[in-house]
């Protein structure tokens, strides 16, 4: 079935609605794991997500059903309408907005940090860790399954990522984070007031990783906020963790770009996953290799 014949049946069911009232405006690009569309169902905005291509590998989606209920005090997210926690179809309230990446992240930092900072000093405990090593397991063991064998730079690279481990993981840092902050799951508003998309990776972490995330695209972000997240200058430590874990994060995408790769995404897509993972690796020495 195609994803626009999916769109109109279930909006059909959970909005009551006919389906010739459900219109398919565009697809909104960013992300890779996922396809969602702006839909138009009598006059009124939303969005549906189409999880993409073993999407549920990674993402458990009642514990993000969990996320998104837990953040509805936050009001950073748009209201969730319909999330099926098995097909992972997601309803939710359009935002009128520019997504930060279509932006200069640079010019709105200070609002970037604000918002981050009122995510990670809620006081708002999940019932769930992200758990980043544990993760990591779980990601290479997804790659085993196609009978994948970690090359020697890669074990290098984790082991010398784990040296560091003792310095820069503390459970006692642990606080809710979004987990997947990168600048194109910002949405600035008409008054640069912003809010917060795609809770899929939301979990107790630390709020380092947030701020690394952010620098997803172009690492220079991450830098960037990190002062103005602190509100003074890091020191060479607090550099280094952030470095740390912009390192995990490429091992971690590392991980799932083969397992892309692997299950034919490159083909479906006309991206070259195989690329990408090994992009990542070159990240991961970068950052690695920042650590003083």
């Amino acid at each position: 079935m195609s994803n626009e014949l999916i769109i109109k049946e279930v909006c059909a069911k959970v909005l009551k609605v006919n389906e010739k009232d459900v219109e398919v405006v565009e697809r909104l690009m960013g992300g890779m794991s996922n396809y969602t569309y702006v839909i138009k169902v009598k006059d009124k905005l939303y969005t549906f997500r189409i999880p993409g291509k073993k999407a549920e590998k990674f993402v458990d989606r009642i514990v993000e059903a969990h996320h998104i209920k837990l953040v509805e005090q936050l009001d950073l997210n748009n209201n969730t309408i319909y999330l099926d926690t098995e097909s992972g179809y997601k309803i939710a309230e359009y935002i009128e907005g520019t997504p930060l990446h279509e932006l200069e992240p640079l010019l709105l930092i200070n609002e970037a940090a604000r918002v981050l900072h009122k995510i990670h000093d809620s006081g708002l405990k999940s019932d769930y860790d992200y758990d980043p090593l544990g993760r990591l397991s779980k990601y290479e063991n997804h790659t085993f399954e196609y009978g994948h064998v970690h090359s020697k730079r890669y074990n290098s690279l984790k082991e010398k990522f784990l040296s560091y481990k003792d310095l820069y993981m503390d459970d006692s840092k642990l606080v809710f984070t979004h987990g997947d902050s990168q600048i194109s799951n910002f949405v600035v508003l008409k008054d640069n007031s912003m809010k917060l998309m795609d809770w899929e990776f939301t979990g107790n972490n630390d709020p380092y990783y947030d701020i690394a995330c952010f620098g997803n695209n172009d690492f220079d972000h991450a830098l960037a906020l990190l002062p103005v997240y602190l509100r003074r200058t890091p020191t060479v430590e607090e550099y280094n963790r952030l470095y740390f874990f912009r390192a995990f994060q490429t091992l971690q995408w590392h991980n799932v770009a083969l397992y892309k790769e692997f299950i034919g995404l490159s083909k479906d897509l006309g991206v070259d996953f195989m690329f990408v993972a090994n992009l990542y690796l070159d990240k991961a020495e970068k950052f690695l290799s920042r650590i003083k």
